[in-house]
Formats: C-alpha cells, structure tokens, sequence
C-alpha cells in the first residue's frame, strides 16, 4: 500500500501530540476506568469485537471510518489520531496495510499493537509487494482470529479466559462457515473469475479458483486502454461470462467491459466495509458470496465458460 503523508497532516499530528502530552500533563493521575481497544479498520474491528464481546471495562474503537474500503492511500484525521493515542491496544492487519500509520504509531511507544497477520503466510501481489487481504479467505479471518485473541489475553490478562472464550466460539462459527463454502463450491466446474481489484487472491487460493485478471490493481487508478483491451480478449478467448464488482467501489470499468463483451456485473464483498452495530456481518457477507459464486459461475459454466 502507498503511504502519502503530506507536509501539512505530519505538522497538524504534531500539534495534536504535543497538546494532548500537555493535558495529560495536567490531569493529575487520574485512573482509567475503561479499557481501549483500538482497530485499524473494519475487518479487525469485527474480529475484535466479537473476541471482546461482553468483556467488562473493554471498549472496541474503530479509528477509521466505517466506509473506507481498503485503507489504500488514507489519511487520517484529527479526531482518529486523538482516538488511537487514547487506546491502550491497538489492532492491525499487518501486511502492510496499514503502513500509512507508521509514523503515527511511532510517537505512541507504550501503545501495544497486534499484528493479526503475524505468522500467517501471505501471498505476493503482482509486483511483488504483499497482498494484505488476508481476512478475505475464512481460513485467514481465524488465522487472525487467534492471533488477536493470542494478543489481547497477553495485553489484558486479567480478561484472558474471557477472551480466549469468545474466539473459540467464533472460531467455530467461523470454520462452519468455511465448510459451507467448500461444500457449495467443490462441484463448480467453471473456476475462473476476474475481480475488480486484488482482493480476492486468498479467497480464490481456499476456494479453488483462477483469477485470470484483475480490472483495477489500484482502485481509483483506472486501468489503460491497453490494459482494458488485455482484459476484453481475455474475456472472449476464455468465454467468461462473470465479472466481479465489489460494493465499495463504483464498477463503471467492469460494466464498460461487461457491455463490450456480454459477460455480467456481479458483486462480491470482500467485507471491508459494513454496520457496526453487527458483529455476524462477515458471516452474512461470506454466505451471500457463496450465494452469489455459485449463481456466475454456475451461468458461465451453462454458457459454456471456463
């Protein structure tokens, strides 16, 4: 992911810091009642807050807003740095998602941070950076899962049975969750897709399928005409006949090349956005993919698709 710290953000985070040490400064001790756990963006949030769900004195706090896509390029505001530097743990990703916050994380020494990424194997993308979306294939969201829950139970022993509770009760949603998703795609005989960014290589690795093309590596970058025209030859040698838009972006590229080619628009959510105030979204989300997997790539393979 691009890191794009302008001159002026750097300078206001500065000030915001220097500020808050002088409160703190001034505040004369005071205990803390609460427990702050920060999360870096959507999917960490759900994650941790199921693994903290009921935890007494345990807050979840999401410093990004909840309809930012992948975090790629973003910059934080005032009030989500004010937020981070007030939580005593904070959840990332890892894989360089979140490396736009280097810097910040940096001037909070005492702030403990987990990787849910860390030990996990991570694909490369196709310039050889690593692909970070690991939550998007269910077998990486437990991976994560139990590396939150590893961390928060060494951050706050205090509550560690309750944590290590809630994660295996999740887990196990979680992994019944993935046997429905290999079930209701093991008999696909059409297997390849093209997405509309790189989302989508960890799902495509646990469910078997090919992503043969990708419609924008970078969303907000459209791709070229020469990459376009790649994709629409692509389309038509293969036969395909489902592309792959997701709900946090606008898919005008992929309905260019769907009314170039006749292939059609579907939407798959790789769940880096949604409510909340709904701690089952990423199950519902994953169920509705499957749902909608089957539906393509089921009419592609009566069309006669790959």
């Amino acid at each position: 992911m691009k890191s794009m710290h302008h001159r002026s953000s750097r300078n206001r985070i500065a000030i915001l810091f220097s500020a808050m040490a002088l409160i703190a400064g001034c505040g004369g001790g005071q205990a803390k009642k609460e427990k702050t756990i920060a999360t870096s963006f959507y999917p960490m949030y759900l994650a941790t807050a199921n693994i903290a769900a009921g935890v007494p004195g345990v807050k979840v706090v999401n410093i990004t807003r909840p309809f930012t896509g992948c975090l790629h390029d973003y910059q934080l505001t005032t009030e989500e740095v004010k937020t981070l530097s007030g939580a005593d743990v904070f959840v990332v990703n890892g894989g360089g998602m979140e490396s736009f916050l280097d810097k910040v994380v940096s001037q909070l020494p005492a702030l403990r941070v987990i990787d849910a990424s860390e030990g996990l194997t991570l694909l490369a993308g196709e310039n050889g950076e690593t692909n970070p979306h690991v939550w998007v294939s269910v077998t990486g969201a437990m991976g994560q899962v139990r590396n939150i829950a590893k961390g928060l139970a060494e951050a706050d022993s205090a509550n560690a049975a309750a944590y290590r509770r809630n994660s295996d009760a999740y887990l196990a949603r979680l992994d019944s969750l993935r046997e429905r998703m290999l079930e209701g795609t093991k008999d696909l005989k059409s297997r390849d897709i093209i997405t509309f960014h790189e989302a989508f290589p960890y799902f495509a690795r646990e469910l078997g399928l090919n992503v043969v093309a990708v419609i924008q590596r970078e969303p907000g970058t459209a791709p070229s005409p020469q990459e376009l025209a790649g994709t629409v030859k692509l389309i038509k040698s293969k036969k395909i006949r489902a592309l792959f838009a997701e709900p946090q972006y606008p898919a005008k590229e992929a309905e260019a090349i769907a009314r170039e080619t006749g292939a059609r628009v579907y939407i798959l959510d790789p769940v880096s956005t949604g409510p909340m105030d709904d701690l089952d979204f990423y199950i519902k989300s994953m169920d509705a993919d499957l749902i909608t997997l089957k539906r393509a790539l089921g009419e592609q393979q009566r069309l006669g698709g790959q």
